[in-house]
C-alpha cells in the first residue's frame, strides 16, 4: 500500500483517521469510539478502551486490544490538532464526530474520501483493516520483535514459544511506533521535533 501517496490525497476527517490506523494498528471501530480523555499528549499515549460498530458502543474486539499504546511524535501532533484547545470540549467528547456530536459511520469517510483517493493515485481500493496489515508489515521491516508487534496489534496470542520466552519492553514499543512513523511519513509531512525518528 502506498501510504505516502495516499495521505496527502485525503480530506478531513479521513486523513487523521487513516494516520491513526496506520501508525497504531487500531481498528476503525476503536478509532471512531476514541474520546478526548483517552488521549494523553503529555505522556504521548492513547488508551484503547471502547469500540463503535453497528451504531453501538462496546468493548474492543479482544481483551488484548484493551490497553495503552505509545504515540509517535508525529501522531501526537495529529491528535492535538484534531482535539483542539484544552477545555473546548468535555473529556467524554469523541475525537471524531459529526457536526451534531454523534459518532462517525465508517462508511462515510471511506466512500467520500478514502476510496476516491485510492482511485486518484491509481491504487487498488483498500479496506480499513488494511492499515493494520500495513502497520504489522512496517514493524517487521523495521526489525521489531514479534512479541512487541503482538502487544501493539492487541493480538491475544502468537505461538506458545513466543508467549513463553519473549517479553514486551515498553521502550521497544515506543521505538517501534516512531520507526513506523518515520518510514511512512518522513517524506510527506514534517515530523514533530520531539520525535526521535531518524528517517
Amino acid at each position: 500500500m502506498q501510504v505516502r501517496q495516499l495521505i496527502p490525497e485525503l480530506t478531513e476527517p479521513c486523513r487523521p483517521v487513516v494516520s491513526i490506523a496506520v501508525l497504531t494498528a487500531m481498528r476503525i471501530g476503536e478509532i471512531l469510539a476514541l474520546r478526548r480523555k483517552r488521549v494523553d499528549p503529555l505522556r504521548s499515549t492513547i488508551e484503547v478502551a471502547e469500540s463503535f460498530s453497528n451504531e453501538e458502543f462496546g468493548s474492543p474486539k479482544t481483551r488484548s486490544s484493551n490497553g495503552i499504546l505509545p504515540l509517535s511524535g508525529y501522531l501526537r501532533g495529529v491528535l492535538e490538532a484534531q482535539i483542539g484547545e484544552p477545555g473546548s470540549n468535555s473529556a467524554d467528547c469523541l475525537v471524531f464526530k459529526t457536526r451534531t456530536g454523534t459518532p462517525l459511520n465508517s462508511k462515510n469517510p471511506y466512500n467520500r474520501a478514502l476510496a476516491p483517493a485510492c482511485d486518484r493515485i491509481k491504487q487498488p481500493r483498500v479496506s480499513w483493516h488494511s492499515f493494520r496489515h500495513t502497520h504489522a508489515t512496517q514493524l517487521a521491516e523495521s526489525g521489531e520483535p514479534l512479541r512487541t508487534a503482538q502487544a501493539l496489534l492487541g493480538h491475544s496470542d502468537l505461538e506458545t514459544t513466543l508467549n513463553t520466552y519473549m517479553h514486551v519492553i515498553p521502550d521497544s514499543q515506543r521505538r517501534a511506533v516512531d520507526r513506523v512513523a518515520g518510514v511512512l511519513f518522513s517524506d510527506v509531512l514534517k515530523l514533530d521535533p520531539d520525535s526521535e525518528v531518524t528517517p
